[in-house]
């Protein structure tokens, strides 16, 4: 029996929301028993971490990410992106499809599994891509991707241009009981542009990616949903008009839940640095300021149920391309939790089980997974925060294989110092990854 014991650290109370000190007793990879700060655990020859002074969280969850791995590992591979989704905070993370070769056969589901199993331990979802190369030609096999593994069904990187082709998608997934993830994007709208059509477009004289390419998918794909039944999920949400279909959908019923990115809550199109830096350039793009707080309404109210990364390493030579010509995304497992936290808790806009909520229990809930929650008898998977220390974002200093990030230099808080999956540490501060496929 592997028994572990963290003491003295810091978890929220249910009924005050102010944090308390609690002892936690782990054994055999699940949380077996929760003690007052005040008693003395008989922790015998158990493992014995102190806490003091941290935050004891249920593991982060991340259900937008991507590995890169197969076919860009000049970019990223499933070792360190699972090692940088450790640093990170994050226990369980789901994997995108747009790999190379694309992971659209029960072939490709198993070698990111394996990869993953190889890796530090953290725990990845892989997704399948809802049609074959993800062209929006041909349905993918469903049934015998489920079967390998998969968790759910998405084009993320493309939006499908076929209604009918979504639709067909869509029975098929409820089918199967499996959900939709969409990317939202309709291309006739977008091609040639590379940031949103608003004021930095402008002033550089820039052709730019208007609002209503997202939201007429979320609205077609809403009106999809509503006609099979499906679980649908719209992916990192932008705009104020795709929230209004959302929270319309939810408010007659339809099974749509959506996600938002730490990016799409703190900046806008308006921060934008005239450098043309393409570390600012993601997909979606920046929006308006008016969208940027509808995004964080939309996220408090329930509209919007969850928090993701969109993880997306490149490069150091493909962003050096310039604003027109680089690839779309920034990296986001390391500064997550730490972005988010200085600014909307530090502030006092938010709780911290506001937010803990958003970046755990609720995405756990949302794709019905058993991790999210530290009750006794659940999966031992952990985080350990420290709410008070203060330092730079420090892109060197990062796992990820990426350095694509708008938020070098910013001084945050709330900075993860251990991270604990099945009981067994993958990831600490003083120690880095602790590999288990080396041990």
């Amino acid at each position: 029996m592997t028994t572990t014991w963290i003491l003295n650290g810091l978890t929220i109370d249910p009924e005050t929301g102010n944090t308390v000190k609690k002892h936690l007793k782990l054994e055999n990879g699940l949380v077996a028993q929760w003690l007052d700060g005040s008693a003395e655990p008989d922790a015998g020859s158990a493992e014995v971490i102190d806490a003091a002074g941290k935050l004891v969280s249920p593991g982060l969850i991340d259900m937008h990410v991507h590995l890169r791995e197969p076919g860009f590992e000049h970019k990223e591979t499933i070792a360190t992106g699972t090692a940088s989704a450790a640093k990170g905070g994050f226990t369980t993370i789901a994997c995108m499809p747009n790999t190379r070769p694309v992971i659209d056969t029960p072939d490709t589901v198993k070698l990111v599994l394996d990869k993953a199993q190889e890796a530090c331990g953290v725990r990845v979802l892989p997704y399948a891509a809802i049609t074959k190369n993800e062209l929006g030609r041909e349905l993918t096999e469903f049934e015998a991707l489920k079967s390998a593994g998969a968790i759910g069904f998405t084009d993320d990187g493309v939006g499908v241009q076929n209604a009918q082709m979504m639709k067909n998608a869509m029975a098929l997934a409820k089918s199967l009981d499996m959900p939709i993830i969409a990317h939202c994007e309709d291309d006739s709208l977008v091609v040639g542009a590379a940031v949103s059509e608003g004021a930095f477009a402008k002033r550089h004289g820039l052709k730019g990616i208007p609002n209503e390419s997202e939201a007429i998918h979320v609205g077609r794909d809403i009106l999809l949903s509503e006609a099979t039944g499906v679980h649908y999920h719209v992916c990192h949400v932008s705009t104020e008009q795709s929230i209004r279909l959302i929270k319309l959908g939810k408010s007659v019923g339809v099974n749509v839940t959506a996600e938002v990115c730490p990016h799409h809550l703190l900046l806008s199109d308006e921060d934008i640095p005239d450098t043309m830096d393409a570390n600012w350039k993601m997909n979606p793009p920046l929006r308006t300021p008016r969208d940027v707080e509808a995004c964080i309404k939309a996220l408090e109210e329930g509209t919007i149920d969850i928090i993701v990364t969109d993880h997306a390493p490149h490069s150091e030579e493909e962003k050096a391309k310039g604003m027109e010509r680089a690839p779309f995304g920034i990296v986001g497992f390391e500064t997550a939790f730490p972005l988010l936290y200085t600014k909307f808790v530090k502030t006092g806009r938010w709780t911290l089980g506001f937010l803990l909520s958003r970046m755990t229990s609720d995405p756990a809930r949302v794709f019905r997974l058993d991790t999210g929650k530290l009750e006794v008898g659940a999966p031992a998977d952990i985080t350990l925060i420290d709410l008070d220390g203060e330092r730079e974002v420090d892109p060197a200093s990062f796992l990820t294989k990426g350095r694509n990030t708008p938020f070098t230099g910013w001084k945050l808080s709330g900075w993860p110092t251990l991270t604990i999956v099945a009981g067994k540490t993958v990831w600490s501060e003083e120690q880095g990854i602790l590999n288990s496929s080396e041990e």
